[in-house]
């Protein structure tokens, strides 16, 4: 199955996708009203715009360092996961789209990277807290909210991964237990983006290593934004022999063109790649 992400409600009734997901929220903190043609999508705390406008939201490094576009290695702000009132604002908006339209993605899931975080509301979850392991508190943390949202989503719940399926690295950057999530998230949602998908085999590695790293469903999100048509075919073709489905983001035409020609080849017989 083929699926886009898109800005554009207009673009989830195209044919040529069978399920499509609307950005309600991204990582600037845009936000809109949920539809009910699609999935809808919230960016959980990733959130540019409010981490400006309260810095004391932002997560802090053990060097104190905050979770900003600043920092050269952040595209965009954070919020802290502990911060309730920020956490419950996101419940509402889980349960608004779920009224929508009954499945709900999830993305911009956990901490930043691993130095996060302690602020002093973390440090004082953590002390008062059954946990004597830093990590296994920030990972309780976090499937703690996924079970929440999930509790108020009536349909599938997807969840967006960071693409790095080595052992231990989602939970220790991210605080992602994938295993406890996997009782929570109906299919993981794995973005693997190129500018151009020239090569594939990096793609192939990556996709093969969630496959043995999740038990639950995944898919794949390509990145279709001014890609060639032919490149983006044989990217999808090695997608879709791993994730369940495969969507793409962003660039609904170009995706559009790849999937009718997809569908133009498989009827005559002819096939793309090596």
């Amino acid at each position: 199955m083929y699926g886009v992400v898109t800005r554009n409600p207009e673009e989830l009734d195209w044919p040529e996708f069978e399920r499509g997901f609307y950005e309600m929220k991204d990582v600037t903190g845009r936000a809109t009203e949920p539809v009910e043609a699609g999935v809808n999508m919230i960016s959980c705390f990733g959130d540019s715009t409010a981490a400006e406008n309260d810095p004391s939201l932002v997560p802090v490094s053990d060097e104190g360092e905050l979770a900003t576009r600043e920092q050269p290695y952040f595209d965009w702000g954070y919020i802290c996961p502990t911060r309730e009132a920020y956490r419950d604002g996101l419940l509402e908006m889980v349960s608004d789209a779920a009224e929508a339209y009954p499945d709900v993605r999830l993305d911009d899931v956990g901490f930043p990277r691993a130095e996060y975080c302690h602020c002093e509301q973390c440090e004082s979850e953590f002390a008062a807290s059954d946990y004597d392991d830093w990590k296994a508190w920030r990972a309780s943390v976090i499937t703690e909210f996924v079970a929440e949202a999930s509790d108020r989503i009536p349909g599938k719940t997807y969840l967006t991964l960071y693409p790095d399926p080595y052992p231990g690295h989602l939970y220790e950057r991210a605080g992602l237990d994938l295993d406890a999530l996997s009782e929570h998230v109906d299919e993981f949602v794995v973005p693997l983006y190129d500018m151009a998908y020239s090569t594939t085999y990096w793609l192939e590695v990556i996709a093969s290593g969630f496959e043995d790293a999740l038990d639950a469903p995944f898919s794949i999100e390509l990145y279709a934004v001014d890609i060639d048509i032919d490149d983006l075919i044989h990217a999808t073709e090695v997608a879709d022999a791993y994730g369940n489905d495969v969507f793409f983001g962003y660039e609904s035409g170009n995706a559009r063109a790849a999937v009718r020609r997809m569908d133009a080849d498989s009827r005559d017989g002819v096939t793309h790649g090596n």
